[in-house]
């Protein structure tokens, strides 16, 4: 599974958005995803991936970019 498909099916988990309506080029903020929303975003994404997603990359708007952060930090945490 991508780690698009993966950011995809996490949002429909926590927010109960259709899986159809979440395209990669979508903003986060369409789906009616506020500022403390898509913190807890964050933090489900970095628990799910064991991973940490620097403050200074909170810059991203697009699920595609979000699968693109998430796949840059899975890749430096590899030894």
């Amino acid at each position: 599974m991508s780690v698009l498909t993966e950011v995809m099916q996490l949002i429909h988990e926590k927010f109960g958005i259709d899986l159809e309506l979440l395209k990669p080029e979508a903003s986060l903020t369409q789906f009616g995803l506020d500022s403390l929303t898509l913190v807890e975003l964050l933090f489900t994404i970095e628990e799910h991936f064991g991973i940490e997603i620097p403050d200074t990359r909170s810059d991203v708007v697009t699920l595609a970019g979000l699968a693109k952060l998430v796949e840059e930090q899975v890749a430096a945490k590899q030894p």
